[in-house]
């Protein structure tokens, strides 16, 4: 019995209550599904739910005597084995060994689908993150919002989101402009211009842009910027595509700011807010009054100068994603921006959406990892490609993704490189290949599935204990996307694996010995053994880390 039958069998005993006249309870304020949950204390049996609590008052009757109704009506239900009350009125259920075991079959037979619900179904959402400028390689901090905001992804998609990951490409303004003197300066053996670009990957990008245009020394010198800057930039930008696909982190928009000023989107924001009634004139400049939504002062959008700012161009690619469909926007924004969040709200009220429902800002903390190098490619930053080649993406992606986004990390290097239990990623993994090699055994011994399964064989308390942690990873998932926190997926997986490790060390064996026929037993363990496997495998993709069958 899965927790969602469960719950239509609480509704269904409600209404039968209303039904007969015991529950003095509308029709309809009987719920369609009942919240069932998994109590702290596994001896308090296997789910619990408040609802007699919940509906007592309604129904002009006291909590403990609707309980009581309801263990009744629930005691005769096929796969619930008892039904206690406790306190004032909760509700304690445990399933017979059977209905709890049949969840293996499920699992198995759902596959890579079993987690995947319909939670947010209904909801598009435009998910941005990283969006570095292309100026430089990716470093640390912008691995940290890779891993997360592609577990994100997922997630939220498992979830039944309809998701479409964008990358904000930063390619207007000055600091173009000063990439593409630095670039030049490289190739031509110049100065670097002061606030330029000095690493050693610039002059990497220079080598290139020469090969790209031999002439660039003979160019005049303003044609000569605008050819290494053009240049350097698509270098630059192919690297990081690359090494992002590499991180096993993929785009489905890239967006470049330039296309907002040249199809004319920054004016038409800024004429779009006018007639909203929400800008203003003032000392020759154009403001938006972000005040009137919670703003700490109003923001300037064009400068007297007639020159557009960065926050005129935050209006307009909010526009343009409300334009191309998208009723939820989610930014994953650097620690550096809490200064960003009520102005971005301030954009999405003045454009007519609900700040609270139509966007999300989410603040990502600070992150170093003790051990590493860094880059001599780029000076005094350390480089996703370097952190990756030296721990490995799978270590990179797990540890970054089990903590929440907003606790500062202090990670060490070594420590993420441990084959021991004390590695979270290692110990995860190692009961995902830990169950391969249970299944690749029990075939060589004679083992099959399609043989049979007695569910009611998973009996011993490990088994219940792992049956119990099966059930709630739907729950999980759905959580996870709900509160944006794809950290709970990877705790719940060690959770899992630590009951998985403790069931194996139990004994009770898969397989048989060579000199032993294969029993029940033998296969309903292999049916739950495989349903562990999925869930790992499941759990683990969701997180971008893969799940090896050896190790």
């Amino acid at each position: 019995m899965t927790p969602t039958e469960l719950s239509e069998a609480l509704s269904a005993a409600l209404a039968a209550a209303v039904a007969d006249g015991t529950l003095a309870l509308p029709t309809d304020a009987v719920p369609a599904s009942v919240h069932v949950e998994r109590p702290r204390q596994r001896e308090h049996g296997d789910w619990a739910t408040n609802v007699a609590l919940q509906l007592a008052k309604k129904a002009g009757t006291t909590p403990r005597a609707l309980a009581e109704d309801l263990a009744a009506r629930l005691g005769a239900t096929p796969g619930i084995k008892s039904v206690g009350v406790a306190g004032p009125g909760f509700l304690n259920i445990t399933l017979d060994a059977a209905a709890a075991g049949e969840l293996a079959r499920t699992i198995v037979e759902a596959g890579a689908a079993y987690g995947r619900g319909e939670a947010l179904t209904g909801q598009v959402i435009n998910l941005e993150y990283i969006s570095a400028n292309p100026t430089g390689p990716l470093h640390i901090g912008h691995t940290r919002w890779a891993a997360l905001g592609d577990s994100l992804g997922r997630i939220l998609r498992a979830a039944g989101a309809d998701v479409t990951a964008e990358y904000y490409i930063n390619d207007a303004g000055a600091q173009m402009d000063r990439f593409g003197e630095s670039v030049l300066a490289r190739a031509t053996d110049g100065e670097v211009p002061e606030g330029g670009y000095r690493g050693e990957y610039v002059k990497e990008l220079a080598a290139k842009v020469l090969a790209d245009r031999p002439d660039l020394p003979e160019l005049p010198h303003d044609e000569a910027v605008a050819v290494a800057r053009e240049s350097g930039y698509a270098h630059q930008l192919a690297e990081i595509r690359e090494v992002l696909e590499s991180f096993g982190v993929h785009f489905d928009v890239w967006f470049s700011e330039r296309d907002l000023h040249s199809s004319g989107a920054v004016e038409k924001a800024v004429a779009r807010l006018r007639e909203q009634g929400h800008v203003f004139d003032q000392e020759g400049a154009v403001w938006l009054r972000t005040t009137d939504f919670t703003d700490d002062k109003d923001r300037v959008m064009v400068r007297a100068n007639g020159e557009p700012t960065y926050f005129a161009s935050d209006a307009a690619y909010y526009l343009s994603k409300k334009d191309r469909g998208f009723p939820g926007k989610i930014y994953l924004l650097g620690a550096d921006h809490h200064g960003y969040v009520n102005r971005l709200k301030a954009i999405a009220a003045c454009a007519g959406d609900d700040p609270e429902a139509n966007i999300e800002v989410l603040i990502g903390q600070l992150v170093n990892v003790g051990g590493a190098k860094l880059s001599k490619r780029a000076g005094n930053i350390i480089e996703l490609r370097d952190l990756v080649d030296w721990i490995g993406k799978d270590a990179v992606r797990y540890s970054l993704a089990r903590y929440p986004a907003d606790t500062p990390l202090e990670l060490q290097g070594e420590d993420m490189l441990k084959q021991t239990n004390d590695n979270p990623v290692f110990y995860v993994q190692y009961a995902h290949s830990r169950t391969v090699s249970n299944g690749r055994t029990a075939a060589e011994r004679g083992v099959r599935r399609e043989d049979g399964f007695d569910p009611a064989l998973l009996d011993h308390q490990s088994e219940s204990a792992l049956i119990g942690r099966l059930t709630e990873y739907p729950r999980i998932v759905a959580q996870a996307a709900e509160l944006r926190e794809p950290h709970r997926v990877a705790r719940y997986l060690e959770a899992l694996a630590g009951d998985y490790h403790s069931w194996y060390n139990q004994g009770l064996r898969v397989s048989p010995y060579p000199d032993e026929e294969v029993t029940d037993a033998n296969r309903a363990r292999l049916w739950l053994n495989d349903a562990v496997r999925t869930v790992l495998a499941n759990g683990l993709d969701l997180l971008g880390v893969s799940a090896p069958e050896r190790m």
